[in-house]
């Protein structure tokens, strides 16, 4: 099995080295890169599985570089920001970012982030290849989606949010739920990483939110998929 790359893109270089020797250790290839644009020209030419991004870059900054890797690009990406606070986070998010770790942070914990991103599966699964609702048609093994025959692009994160409601139509699921099939039982995180991946989706697949035809909110509970 060939070694995923991971492309770390940070103006800090002796943090950049550092993440990068534990990505090494943990049995990734690596690539650094220190600015805005340098970062987007090897996620192009290098096509990397992860893209670790900071926010605050020269040049380009990391939401720029990621709305722009996210015009061809299906890697997953995981934003870091300099402080806790949400602005930053939903931002990254809503621009396509999967995931966000906050400076300072363990390189360890953002080594066990990367790898609970490439566990997640990437194969068809025994509930069926194809699912439909309506015009909705999720093309699991193709990793696909339409809406009356017109493609929808997703972000790896909003298909596999996709996949967890797709499952099982007609169940509300917690926000507790969705993040622990999404990101993994480790991930500690606030309920604003759903509910923005969600609302990203649902804009993809032209969904109301207040009555959805394809994700609904469940009030008090979480979401689930079919007709609120």
């Amino acid at each position: 099995m060939s070694e995923q790359r991971v492309l770390v893109v940070d103006d800090e270089e002796a943090l950049a080295d550092m993440v990068g020797a534990y990505l090494t250790r943990a049995g990734f290839e690596v690539a650094l890169a220190h600015t805005g644009p340098a970062g987007l020209e090897q996620a192009r030419s290098w096509e990397p599985d992860v893209i670790v991004l900071d926010l605050g870059l020269p040049g380009l900054d990391g939401v720029e570089v990621c709305r722009q890797v996210r015009t061809f690009s299906s890697a997953y990406v995981v934003m870091l920001t300099a402080r806790d606070d949400e602005v930053d986070k939903i931002v990254g998010l809503s621009v396509g970012a999967d995931d966000y770790v906050t400076k300072p942070f363990s390189p360890r914990e953002l080594v066990a982030r990367v790898q609970a991103m490439l566990r997640r599966p990437r194969e068809a699964d025994p509930v069926a290849h194809v699912r439909r609702f309506g015009g909705l048609r999720v093309d699991v093994t193709g990793h696909e989606v339409s809406i009356d025959d017109t493609p929808v692009e997703l972000t790896p994160t909003e298909f596999d949010l996709l996949l967890v409601l797709s499952e099982s139509p007609h169940r509300a699921f917690t926000r507790a739920q969705l993040t622990e099939a999404v990101w993994g039982g480790t991930w500690h995180g606030d309920g604003h990483l759903v509910d923005v991946h969600i609302a990203n989706l649902r804009k993809k697949l032209g969904d109301d939110p207040e009555r959805g035809r394809y994700v609904s909110t469940v009030r008090g509970v979480g979401y689930r998929m079919g007709r609120g």
